[in-house]
């Protein structure tokens, strides 16, 4: 009995090792990662559960497709990429929970009464009065949750600051953190695992405070530093962009904000971009080439005639002419470069596919057994034309990542103040002594193109249809 509850005492002990050695607070900056993370090692585990009982069937039963997979999990450099690449963009979308200036959890009370709260009627006149005693209660709020769902309609991420005894319309998180330190009270806060937020100027919080005993301006060896940002216990003057320390790991750039969080935060930017585009690309190629390559004649003569016309298109120029004056967002971005050329690559490909398929005896069945054309081209031969869709689509995202990159780079893509790529080496190229600013968005771009190109050899070897066009 013990060996069925083994793994969860164990589990226990080791969380309250855990708790001892960090301690409780830092578990609370990991529990995103927790929470959101973990369940996706357990997702094949999570699909068995819920997946329909069915007969066991022999390993000579398996389909093409789950072969495919099964070599494509055999390649390691691809599989671990793509496992790699998928926890990276999973951690920059819930960045707002580990990676921001506002704190995690704040305990406070106020030392001010507040309706419900309980206090002693010395005059009996059911209301509260000014100098009687009140149970000042402490309240739990939680700024970099509310931050990470500000994005559903109703859930205001600010807070007003008279919460905090502030006198301005939104709380200063940052002057509430030092205030908490600084004051001996109940009151407390837990800031995230790193915390600088990808959109905060750091400029005014770099420079140290000190007391200036002497009334010279400037600091002498000796004066008390009320402030020490970089905590090496001497006043600096840190003009942004600033160099990589133990408090911004990465510096800080031209306008003062953390590279690092702009790092991340332009990962998940750069790789919804690419889904995006890559997806509505190939959805409207998959619509544009089955249709052209099944019907073909006077369909397929004026389709190509259009697809020329748009081949024709200088896609960067003409983008950066419509970002100039329209100063896009990501999605607007992304479905202008959707229409300009996202979908004739794989329309090209899809069309080659089908009139390969046509003529093939399974689709002649299909059409005698009175199966619409739709059917037909959707059910029966796209199927069997998945090779060029699943090898190209690595390929895809990285061309749509440099697109971003250098539209950004060139100051005709995202604005200020979005994360972007292309923004630090931009910066980077205007200030060569600030190394950091070129060498982190290179080494960032190199290593996710890298993998995605991994990726890319693994699909293309898993799916090679010579592998499985002759029997075993």
């Amino acid at each position: 009995m013990f060996s069925n509850y083994k793994y969860t005492i164990l589990s226990c002990l080791a969380f309250i090792i855990f708790l001892m050695i960090f301690g409780f607070t830092f578990f609370i900056k990991i529990m995103p990662f927790i929470i959101f993370i973990t369940p996706i090692f357990y997702i094949q585990k999570i699909y068995y559960i819920f997946k329909p009982k069915s007969k066991k069937e022999s390993k000579y039963s398996e389909s093409i497709f789950q072969k495919r997979l099964k070599k494509f999990k055999s390649i390691k450099r691809g599989y671990y990429s793509l496992i790699i690449l998928s926890i990276l963009y999973f951690m920059s979308l819930i960045g707002p929970l580990w990676m921001n200036s506002k704190p995690l959890v704040i305990y406070f009370a106020n030392n001010k009464y507040d309706k419900n709260e309980d206090y002693k009627d010395l005059n009996n006149n059911g209301i509260y009065d000014i100098g009687e005693n009140f149970t000042d209660k402490h309240k739990f709020y939680f700024p970099a949750v509310k931050n990470f769902f500000s994005f559903i309609p109703g859930i205001d991420g600010r807070y007003n600051g008279e919460i905090f005894n502030q006198k301005t319309a939104t709380a200063n998180f940052t002057l509430l953190n030092m205030t908490l330190k600084d004051i001996n009270s109940n009151n407390f806060s837990i800031m995230p695992l790193y915390p600088f937020h990808p959109h905060d100027d750091l400029d005014e919080q770099l420079d140290d405070r000190f007391i200036d005993t002497n009334n010279n301006k400037k600091w002498d060896k000796g004066e008390e530093l009320t402030f020490d940002y970089n905590q090496n216990k001497k006043w600096d003057k840190n003009n942004p962009p600033t160099f990589p320390s133990k408090i911004n790991i990465a510096g800080t750039e031209e306008s003062g904000r953390d590279v690092f969080s702009r790092l991340i935060d332009g990962y998940r930017i750069s790789m919804t971009f690419a889904i995006i585009v890559s997806s509505l690309g190939y959805i409207i190629g998959i619509i544009v080439g089955a249709s052209l390559g099944y019907f073909g004649g006077k369909w397929d003569l004026f389709g190509l005639r259009l697809i020329e016309i748009f081949s024709s298109i200088p896609f960067l120029f003409v983008l950066m002419i419509l970002a100039s004056f329209m100063k896009p967002g990501i999605f607007l971005l992304a479905f202008l470069s959707v229409i300009l050329k996202g979908w004739i690559g794989i329309t090209m490909y899809i069309r080659g596919e089908f009139f390969r398929e046509k003529p093939k005896d399974y689709v002649s069945a299909a059409v005698s057994m009175g199966q619409s054309n739709w059917k037909i081209m959707f059910k029966h031969i796209l199927p069997n034309s998945l090779t060029p869709i699943i090898t190209f689509a690595p390929f895809a995202i990285i061309a749509d990542i440099g697109t971003l990159v250098s539209l950004d780079f060139l100051g005709y893509g995202l604005q200020q103040p979005t994360s972007s790529w292309g923004h630090l080496l931009n910066q980077g190229t205007k200030n060569i002594e600030n190394f950091h600013l070129l060498l982190f968005p290179i080494i960032a771009l190199t290593l996710t193109i890298f993998m995605i190109t991994f990726i890319s050899e693994a699909i293309r070897e898993a799916f090679d249809p010579r592998v499985y066009s002759r029997l075993r």
